[in-house]
């Protein structure tokens, strides 16, 4: 298998599966499967479908259970079932050595009822959060609009405090009580000069990871440095850090454009030290998100075209939304530090090189879009999602629940991201999540 990531349902007969086969959906992450054969027909918990393959998704054998799925970061369904299987597990009464009934009825593919219907991966709605110390010194969720988180004035030429839109942790417990799938963090700030020492930002991953029972990714800061005293980390020593504190994924900016860049300059190479490599090595590929930050540039004439595809390497589409002058030919420019530094490097190249260099996703923003709220941009996630295998996480732009719709029937992208609609409640996730629904797009209600 490719990289199996989302949350994606059940089939089972198992009296302990009786509460989830058919009805809810939990998280799965993993590169490989087990097959139903001859030797372990009898062990099969459950199944699951992902596209044409389906492979064994739990096992059990009296009081033995194992998941390929991980119920720990399900929500309230993984939760429920935790309970289940360890009252089961703990208790003195006898658990039936065989339950060979159930067994074959799942091996035959007995579809009678809702329990055995074929299951199918979710579209993930992710809630990111915006982290940064305002003004005053605290911990804020803010949200920018091009990526300028300050108010304006009335004319909008004097940019004034910073935008406080609630506190990182309860915010973030609001959105897990909403529905969310996912939740991301992205330290946006100087704090994350020193990212492994953040005591403010790694508290915020510790206490929300008590009660949020879904993956948690945060971004920011993530490479080698040295701090004030002198002392060296390296990426994979942050990325420990703040897996220790709560998180399940890093998500890698600046540093994975120098990456993608020397991978290119090197004739497709890694070096095996980038922040990409290591993390991704130790902790697996699924730990790993790049966040890319394009921004569009038009080509004015097929002269111009032709050198940046022959030359430079560019991949240049033609747009349903011209430029300034008209120009129907664009290409996406890579960015870094937070979109403040453009360079002549290109989206399709920079996640190509990632993919190879060992990250898991691709969390793709967008500079044009952000904050506009009329739509993502379909036409550069179109791109990314043809370029390369790893899931896309589309971001900036969302502003009605339609444009999730719209996302969804026009990309192969496997999730969405939102922010500023969340935060003010101009949209609820659960609003998207039922105007899916209703679309006929497979969401986790």
């Amino acid at each position: 298998l490719y990289l199996v990531l989302g949350w994606n349902g059940l089939r089972s007969t198992d009296s302990m599966l009786e509460e989830v086969a058919g009805t809810k959906e939990v998280y799965f992450v993993h590169s490989y499967k087990a097959e139903v054969c001859d030797e372990n027909k009898d062990w099969i918990m459950s199944l699951t479908d992902y596209g044409t393959t389906s492979f064994i998704s739990a096992v059990r054998k009296g009081r033995v259970m194992a998941m390929q799925f991980h119920p720990e970061k399900s929500g309230k369904t993984g939760l429920s079932l935790i309970k289940k299987v360890l009252d089961v597990c703990l208790s003195e009464a006898s658990v039936p050595a065989s339950i060979s009934t159930e067994r074959s009825s799942l091996s035959s593919n007995n579809r009678s009822s809702h329990q055995m219907n074929k299951t199918t991966m979710c579209n993930r709605i992710i809630a990111c959060l915006d982290v940064r110390s305002n003004d005053d010194g605290d911990l804020v969720v803010t949200k920018g609009d091009c990526y300028d988180v300050r108010e304006k004035s009335s004319d909008g030429k004097e940019k004034g405090r910073v935008r406080n839109l609630g506190k990182p942790v309860a915010l973030a417990q609001r959105y897990y009580e909403e529905g969310a799938d996912e939740i991301t963090f992205l330290n946006i700030t100087s704090f994350r000069e020193t990212p492994a020492t953040d005591a403010p930002m790694l508290n915020v991953l510790q206490e929300t990871s008590k009660n949020v029972f879904v993956p948690l990714t945060i971004g920011g800061g993530i490479r080698d440095y040295k701090d004030s005293d002198g002392n060296m980390w390296s990426a994979l020593d942050v990325a420990s850090t703040y897996f220790r504190a709560g998180a399940d994924k890093v998500s890698i900016g600046s540093d994975a454009v120098k990456a993608a860049m020397k991978w290119w300059a090197d004739g497709k190479k890694g070096s095996g030290k980038s922040s990409i490599e290591q993390i991704s090595s130790v902790y697996g590929a699924q730990a790993v998100v790049i966040s890319v930050d394009p921004k569009r540039v038009y080509v004015a004439s097929k002269d111009d075209i032709q050198e940046l595809k022959n030359k430079k390497g560019h991949t240049v589409i033609q747009t349903k939304t011209p430029g300034p002058n008209g120009e129907k030919f664009c290409w996406f420019r890579c960015t870094a530090a937070g979109g403040r530094k453009e360079l002549d490097f290109d989206v399709a190249a920079l996640v190509i090189a990632c993919e190879a260099l060992g990250a898991g996703e691709i969390l793709l923003n967008s500079i044009d879009c952000d904050g506009q709220q009329k739509g993502y941009d379909l036409e550069l996630i179109d791109m990314v999602c043809r370029t390369v295998t790893l899931p896309v996480i589309a971001s900036s732009g969302a502003g009605k629940p339609h444009h999730f719709s719209d996302l969804f029937e026009s990309t192969t992208s496997q999730a969405a991201l939102a922010s500023g609609i969340f935060h003010r409640k101009q949209v609820q996730i659960e609003d998207v999540k039922k105007h899916l629904k209703s679309t006929k797009h497979p969401v986790r209600m």
